[in-house]
């Protein structure tokens, strides 16, 4: 059976006439929902509504049985609101009174409609203030939200369609028939669904509609048909602001001059940003300094106020309190003094009492950009700041000895020496958050990173992270975006998501956590898309539909963006695993992580050269050439490199995951020892260049520190188990090759 569903038919006249004089919220009975699943081609049961008891024992509906339910639009099964029993006078009107004594309403009667156990699906699309119109589909009656999830479709990845229902759980059991049963439905059948539901909601949502669904919905011979269906009422939309000037970004990321408001004689958070400007190399003689009665502080020109500078910047940085900063923006504004502002100030728009102060800052841009008058970009409230490799500066407020330096990591092989925030690495990198603290703590565990950017966006009251999304998938400089969101502003999660897949469009990734998740819809009706479509459920799937590397935690978060830069300069082909260990609990919890990994299969001249390596080493009565190969704490370091060089050439692998147990005295692997030639970091930091990807994992506590700096700061990702490795990297793997 094929489903012809054309989302052109959606009739905007029809829902009009529904929501016309309802209130925002209404939830439509259910006669007037279903007038809705017609128009967009599902079928319907024929049905009839009765105000009374006796009217119901009088509608005569074909078939022998008949369902007969609350008109009104919040039945539900489990308050007796609904019963099938047999179609005759007597039987109906049994359950209309039963239905009566339980549930205040009319009466709905419908035609009972056969179809195979298991075989109902919850189909509806929702408005999300972030994503706009997301379409769920699932598994649907009595069983809401107790099962597998279901598949979420929003506009970012409607050429995704198929690929999402099938890579739903709660889609294979309706394809491939639940327990024996017949199959529902085919995955062609789902996906016009899904159009149609997409269709309606792009059309109508949110002005008219904010929610619609169908629930349950079954297919059968004659196509799908619609059992029960509910529509919520939508409302006017929030006036959207202005738009943002373009290019802000790019002059705030590559400014020609700077300005810095809020420095202190002392040591405040303004002092420590022009002096982080100053260290990065930034010119003094384009830095001028906004405060009254002096003339210079640090070599940098001073003047008294916004209106006094002598031309526009292209960055100025607020470091004032939150009562101070509306006066100053409204000065910048009133004066055009500056392209972009970064505002420092904490706890503004937060902080009970604050709302009106960011208004103020909300409305002076605003107001500026409507009359056509040059207004800045705003970041923040509540940034840390940003940093640019490209643009020369770090207008952050920590200083710099509060950070590690790359000089302490391991043994750096030169072009590792200097001091944050440019020394070490500039990789093509860029990191968006909303925490600068979430910033630091990742960043400082991982000091031979030194992203191009880094952007605390704080509260987004201007610029938001789909903001500099877009910018960065523009850039050719950029190949990864590490992000961490607390929320997303209304619309900014679809801008993140078409950003995603641009950047993907040319190799590119982008890693997130998001902080805050919780089950939005928790306490909605078990029943409803809303209960089954939480807010977290939306983000997490769309997000992987996109191919969004996703971490669950900040340690996933720390080891991803490991595994993303320095594995993103190599290709993995395949799926085929090389392992090699010292530590046969190693190789188990590498066998038992592979998943959808394949042991690959070692080549002829590959256990040749294995074999001659453990015979070489007294191992071969000890050991034998396996995948995952276990080398023994017994193994020197040359029968390890020599046992790793053979795998890493090996045609056969695609990637692979070398670990080391390191307490056995065979290896010199102790803080005074990795530095020596010929030790095992030593060997291990020199298959950096190996064009076969690989892993490490160095599975010990804090003594072998050292030995994990010295093998990653040479270009490898270190991970601290084998397990989380495997797994991990696997996880990377799906996101990388696009199948996520």
């Amino acid at each position: 059976m094929s489903v012809a569903l054309e989302p052109t038919s959606v009739s905007a006249a029809v829902v009009a006439s529904l929501v016309a004089g309802r209130t925002p919220g209404a939830v439509l009975a259910e006669a007037e929902a279903q007038r809705i699943t017609a128009v967009i081609g599902i079928g319907l049961p024929r049905m009839e509504v009765a105000a009374t008891v006796e009217a119901a024992a009088r509608i005569s509906l074909p078939g022998d049985r008949v369902v007969v339910k609350v008109s009104g639009p919040a039945h539900k099964t489990d308050r007796a609101g609904v019963q099938i029993v047999a179609n005759n006078p007597e039987a109906i009107t049994a359950a209309a009174r039963q239905i009566a004594a339980a549930v205040i309403g009319e009466f709905l009667l419908a035609e009972y409609v056969e179809h195979p156990p298991g075989a109902e699906i919850l189909a509806g699309v929702r408005w999300t203030e972030a994503f706009g119109p997301v379409v769920t589909i699932g598994p649907g009656g009595i069983g809401v939200g107790r099962g597998p999830d279901p598949a979420v479709i929003a506009p970012a990845t409607s050429d995704r369609i198929e690929a999402t229902l099938r890579s739903a759980p709660g889609i294979a059991p309706l394809i491939a028939g639940w327990r024996g049963s017949v199959p529902a439905t085919t995955l062609a059948d789902l996906a016009a669904v899904a159009r149609a539901l997409l269709a309606l909601g792009v059309a109508e949502m949110p002005e008219r509609l904010v929610e619609f669904e169908m629930n349950p919905l079954v297919f059968t011979a004659a196509g799908p048909v619609a059992l029960d269906a509910l529509a919520v009422v939508g409302g006017a939309r929030e006036p959207e602001s202005h738009p943002r000037p373009s290019g802000g970004i790019a002059r705030q990321l590559h400014p020609k001059s700077i300005a810095v408001m809020g420095v202190s004689e002392r040591l405040n958070p303004g002092r420590v940003i022009l002096r982080n400007l100053l260290a990065a190399g930034y010119p003094a003689d384009q830095i001028t300094v906004i405060k009254p009665g002096v003339d210079e502080i640090d070599g940098c020109r001073c003047v008294p106020s916004p209106g006094a500078l002598r031309k526009p910047v292209d960055l100025l940085i607020l470091a004032l309190d939150a009562a101070a900063t509306p006066d100053a923006v409204e000065q910048v504004v009133a004066a055009g003094a500056a392209r972009a502002v970064i505002l420092i100030s904490g706890g503004l728009g937060e902080v009970a009492g604050t709302e009106s102060a960011a208004a103020r800052i909300r409305i002076a841009v605003d107001r500026a950009r409507a009359a056509g008058r040059p207004a800045p970009i705003l970041t923040g409230p509540n940034s840390m700041g940003i940093r640019s490799v490209p643009g020369g500066y770090d207008a952050t407020f920590i200083p710099p000895e509060r950070i590690t330096p790359v000089s302490r990591v391991g043994n750096p092989p030169p072009g590792f020496a200097g001091t944050p925030p440019f020394g070490g690495r500039n990789l093509s990198v860029a990191v968006i958050a909303q925490s600068g603290a979430f910033t630091l703590s990742r960043l400082d565990r991982l000091p031979w990173l030194r992203p191009r950017y880094v952007v605390t966006v704080g509260n987004q009251l201007d610029v938001t992270i789909g903001d500099y999304l877009e910018h960065f998938a523009a850039d050719p400089g950029v190949a990864i975006v590490a992000c961490y969101l607390e929320g997303f502003a209304p619309g900014d999660g679809d801008r993140v998501l078409r950003a995603v897949q641009r950047l993907r469009g040319r190799d590119g990734m982008v890693l997130w956590h998001r902080g805050g998740r919780t089950a939005a819809g928790a306490t909605a009706a078990a029943t409803h898309t809303a209960a089954i479509a939480t807010d977290d459920l939306i983000a997490r799937a769309l997000g992987e539909a996109s191919g969004v590397l996703a971490a669950e935690s900040l340690d996933e978060f720390d080891d991803l963006l490991r595994l993303a830069v320095l594995l993103h300069p190599k290709t993995i082909a395949g799926t085929r695993l090389g392992v090699v260990s010292n530590a046969g609990f190693e190789c188990v919890a590498a066998a038992d992580a592979m998943g959808d990994l394949v042991p690959a299969e070692f080549s002829a001249p590959t256990r040749d050269r294995l074999r001659f390596v453990l015979g070489e080493s007294g191992l071969s009565g000890v050991t034998a050439v396996h995948n995952p190969l276990d080398l023994t704490p017994m193994a020197s370091e040359a029968a390890y490199a020599d046992a790793a060089v053979a795998i890493l050439d090996d045609p056969g692998v695609d990637v692979a995951v070398i670990g080391c147990v390191p307490f056995t005295p065979s290896l010199q692997t102790m803080p005074d020892q990795i530095a020596a030639a010929g030790s095992l970091p030593d060997r291990l930091a020199a298959l950096a260049a190996h064009p076969t990807p690989w892993v490490a994992v160095v599975d010990a506590g804090r003594l072998y520190d050292p030995m994990a700096d010295r093998i990653e700061v040479a270009g490898v990702p270190v991970l601290r188990s084998m397990d989380r490795a495997v797994r991990l990297l696997r996880r990377y793997m799906t996101a990388r090759s696009g199948d996520a």
